[in-house]
Order: C-alpha cells, then sequence, then structure tokens
C-alpha cells in the first residue's frame, strides 16, 4: 500500500472512530460526571441521549451533504465541529453547558461517519477498494475494543475531562491527513434538493418521545409534560412519514420497505440493539455506583464482551451460510437474551467473575454471531438500487433503537428502584429525619450516597434490583428481536 493510502486509511479509521466510540467512553465517565454536578439520573441521561438523538437522526442527512457538496470539506468540518464540541464538553461548568457541547459534537459526528467510508469508496477501487473497507472495518472494531479501555485509564488517572481533551490532538492529526493527502470528491448526478425539514421532522419528532419517557422516569405518566411530549412526538413522527412519501428526495425513500425481510431485520435490529444499548447504559452505574468498581475496572470488564464479538464476527459468516440466514439469526439473539438474563442474576456483594463475567461473555458470543449475518442479510434484502441508502438506514435505526431504549431502561429502573427503595423504608421503619434525607437524593438512584449505612445499603439494594429488571426486560427484546427473524417467509432471508 502506497504512503498515501495509508494517510487516507488513517486519517478515516481515526475520525470515524471518534464519532463511535465516544459513546462508550463517555458513558464511564457520567457517574464522575453525575457526582461532581449533583446531577440526578435523568439530567445525567441526556448526556447521552442528545448525542444520540442528533447522530441517529441526522446521519442519512450527513451522508447526503457529503456526496453533494465534497467527502473531504464535509469530513473536515465534521470533525472540527467535533472538536469543538470536544472542548466545550471539557470546559463544561453545569449539565446545560454540557449539553449544549454534546449537541455541538453530535453535528460533527452526524458529518464524520458517512463521509468517512465515502472517501474509501472514492479513493480505492477494485480489490484495493475491499481491502480497504476490511481494514476500516478491523481497525474500528479494534478501536471500539480499545476505546473504554484507555478512557477508563484516563478518568481514573486525570478526571473525566480528559476523556474530551484526548480528542483534540487525534483529531488535529485527521485534520492535517486529510487535508495534505486526501483528494476531493463529489458525486454529480446526487439529488440537488435536501430533505432539511424531513430531517427536522424526525430529529423533532425522536427527541419528544425520548424526552417524555426520560421525565417518566421522575414524574407521573400522568404529568402533562409527559403525555403531552408523547403525544407531539407521535404526531412528528406520522407527519415525517406522510412527507416522505411527498418530497421527491425523500431521507428514507418509502419503497425501500416494500421488502418484507428488509422491514423484519430492521425491526429485529431496533429491538436487538436497543437491548444493548440499554442494558450498557445502566451497566457502568452498576459496576461503579453500586459495585465499587473504578473506571478502568469497568472499562476491562467489558473486553471479554468485545473479544467474543469481534473474534465471532467470522464465525456468524460461515454459520450463516451452513444453516441458513434466519437459523443464524434466531440463534444469534436467543443466546444474547441468554446472555442478559445471566447479567439479571446479580446479586449485591458478588465478585465481577461470577455477577457480570458469564452474561457479558453471552451477550458477546451471541452478537459475535449475530452482527455481520444480520448487516449483510439488511443489505441483500434491499432493492438494488438501494443498497447505500439500506446501509445507512439500519446504521441509523441502530443508533436510534439505542436513543430510545436507555430512555425506556431509565424508566425501568426508576421505577424497580423507587418500590424496592420504599419497601425497606417501611421495613426499617424509618424516621422523619431518615425520610427527608432520602427525599433530598432519591432523583441521583444509585449515584444517591448516604452517611446513614442502613440507607445506604437500601440504596444499593434498590438499584440492584432495578439493574436486574433492565436486564431482564433488555432479555424479552433479545427474544423478541430472534422471534421476528424466526417468522420471515421461508426463503426471504438468504445466506450472505
Amino acid at each position: 500500500m502506497r504512503g498515501r493510502d495509508t494517510w487516507v486509511l488513517l486519517a478515516t479509521i481515526v475520525g470515524s472512530s471518534l464519532a463511535f466510540i465516544d459513546s462508550a467512553v463517555v458513558t464511564l465517565a457520567l457517574p464522575a460526571i453525575q457526582r461532581e454536578f449533583h446531577a440526578g439520573a435523568a439530567d445525567v441521561a441526556w448526556i447521552m441521549e442528545l448525542y444520540t438523538l442528533v447522530l441517529g437522526s441526522l446521519m442519512l442527512l450527513g451522508g447526503a451533504l457529503a456526496d453533494r457538496y465534497g467527502r473531504k470539506r464535509i469530513f473536515v468540518s465534521g470533525i472540527s465541529l467535533f472538536t469543538l464540541g470536544s472542548i466545550g464538553c471539557a470546559f463544561a461548568w453545569s449539565i446545560p453547558s454540557m449539553l449544549g457541547a454534546r449537541v455541538v459534537q453530535a453535528l460533527g459526528g452526524t458529518l464524520v461517519a458517512p463521509s468517512s467510508l465515502a472517501i474509501l469508496g472514492a479513493h480505492f477501487s477494485g480489490d484495493a477498494r475491499g481491502r480497504a473497507i476490511a481494514s476500516w472495518s478491523a481497525f474500528g472494531a479494534l478501536t471500539s475494543t480499545l476505546g473504554p479501555a484507555l478512557g477508563g485509564i484516563l478518568i481514573d488517572t486525570f478526571g473525566w475531562r480528559s476523556v474530551f481533551w484526548i480528542n483534540v490532538p487525534l483529531a488535529a492529526i485527521v485534520i492535517a491527513a486529510t487535508l495534505l493527502h486526501i483528494d476531493e470528491s463529489r458525486d454529480d448526478a446526487a439529488p440537488k434538493e435536501l430533505d432539511f425539514l424531513g430531517a427536522g421532522l424526525a430529529t423533532a419528532s425522536l427527541g419528544a418521545i425520548t424526552f417524555a419517557l426520560i421525565t417518566a422516569s421522575s414524574a407521573s405518566w400522568h404529568d402533562p409534560r409527559v403525555y403531552g411530549s408523547m403525544a407531539g412526538g407521535v404526531a412528528l413522527l406520522a407527519v415525517f412519514v406522510l412527507r416522505e412519501h411527498r418530497v421527491s428526495a425523500p431521507l428514507v425513500p418509502p419503497d425501500i420497505f416494500a421488502s418484507r425481510e428488509f422491514g423484519a431485520l430492521n425491526l429485529a435490529t431496533l429491538f436487538l440493539y436497543g437491548a444493548l444499548g440499554g442494558l450498557f447504559y445502566e451497566l457502568p452505574f452498576a459496576m461503579i455506583q453500586a459495585h465499587g468498581f473504578n473506571a478502568l475496572q469497568t472499562a476491562l470488564g467489558t473486553l471479554p464482551m468485545l473479544a467474543c464479538l469481534v473474534l465471532l464476527a467470522r464465525v456468524g459468516t460461515v454459520l450463516a451460510k451452513r444453516i441458513g440466514l434466519r437459523t443464524t439469526l434466531t440463534i444469534g439473539p436467543a443466546i444474547v437474551a441468554c446472555g442478559f438474563v445471566l447479567l439479571a442474576l446479580l446479586e449485591s456483594g458478588r465478585s465481577y467473575v461470577t455477577a457480570f463475567l458469564p452474561g457479558l461473555l453471552g451477550v458477546g458470543i451471541g452478537m459475535g454471531f449475530t452482527v455481520a449475518p444480520l448487516t449483510t442479510g439488511v443489505i441483500d434484502s434491499a432493492n438494488p438500487r438501494h443498497v447505500g441508502i439500506a446501509s445507512g438506514i439500519n446504521t441509523a435505526i441502530a443508533r436510534i433503537a439505542g436513543l430510545l431504549f436507555i430512555a425506556v431502561a431509565i424508566v425501568v429502573l426508576a421505577a424497580l428502584y423507587n418500590t424496592s427503595l420504599d419497601r425497606s423504608l417501611d421495613a426499617m421503619h424509618a424516621s422523619p429525619a431518615q425520610l427527608a434525607t432520602v427525599a433530598r437524593q432519591r432523583d441521583r438512584l444509585g449515584g444517591a450516597r448516604y452517611a446513614d449505612p442502613h440507607l445506604q445499603h437500601a440504596s444499593i439494594h434498590a438499584f440492584d434490583t432495578g439493574f436486574r429488571g433492565v436486564a431482564l426486560s433488555c432479555a424479552a427484546c433479545a427474544a423478541l428481536a430472534a422471534a421476528i427473524v424466526l417468522v420471515i417467509p421461508s426463503g426471504g432471508a438468504k445466506a450472505p
């Protein structure tokens, strides 16, 4: 490979990795951020949810912008925005200031993620393109595996702000490599009209639904903010769907869902990746706040799962060829569901090996069998002229699944936490002073800290109860994903 080719690969791999591993690394920092800002669980959730909301709902628009205005230009613009957002996060002095910076980060990510792969497609050709994309995927998986571990070291050594500062020198390398070694390219046949209104409707609808769910974790479902936001979100989503049927250049071509297989596999993606996102949002809180692990130990604790996912990716493809795609995509999510059930057996005081490792291995093995065949099945089930948009839609659905299911996980955990905590307070005949102390910190869930050991034990026990409920809910979603694939018409899902 020529030196210039190497720089192109380096820029696209590091650039896309900054956007994609951000969520995993920042999740590790959330317990420390919550502690420093004395924030409630719902407030901290928005640090992840806003980023995922913008990234998931605007990613398709980012790809269209790259094709129309130039992949290099959009890529550099995205990295620059992401870096400015990272600096803003590092200087954040409150939750609102952090949220504003996270939006800027996410806007950058929506430009970086789709344009990086487009740059590879434009720079390389023939067999070299296949090798470049394979390298991009392999190194992307490697950075996704090692990134959280590096984040854990930074958090434990230099504090949570360091996970944002580290993005600055990496982004500088990416921008320099891009400006010096990558030629501009664009798609002259790309639609001249861009559906900005459609993108806005999608973002607003998902944002309203997410706001309703997160607000419901600390307020009643009868609260006007909850049912009003939910109704508004559903209405905006309906308007978005109607608009996509009428505009000449829709973000999501309606006819792409004419394939039942494409629709079913994307629905399975929604439930499977949603379960994964919801559980692994709560996992660092369970390990760090409830069980005393530090950020590095928590990051290293997930490595066995990630290793299984990477090492078994090829096995999943081979299995799909031998026993069929439908069978493979039924077995894989079923194993994931079993892993979640094992995590639900968590009990306070157990070690990592007995409480977390078996479940994480189960999830990793199941996802290893599933990821590659699922992606291939989605692309193969789409109309050939929609292959590019099909891949983008599936990626966006995986992101949106995490957005929605994280909110659902927070609702489930908060409900079970409060129920369990109230039972413990009743059992110990808590005094008015104790009840007042709990009331001041109840919204912090596992992040609450009490000088009274009885209250602290009750809070940790309540969090464990909530976490078990989240894990079981995620198991049900993974099992539902397996059932959805199972009912695809015979012959509809073909092996890759």
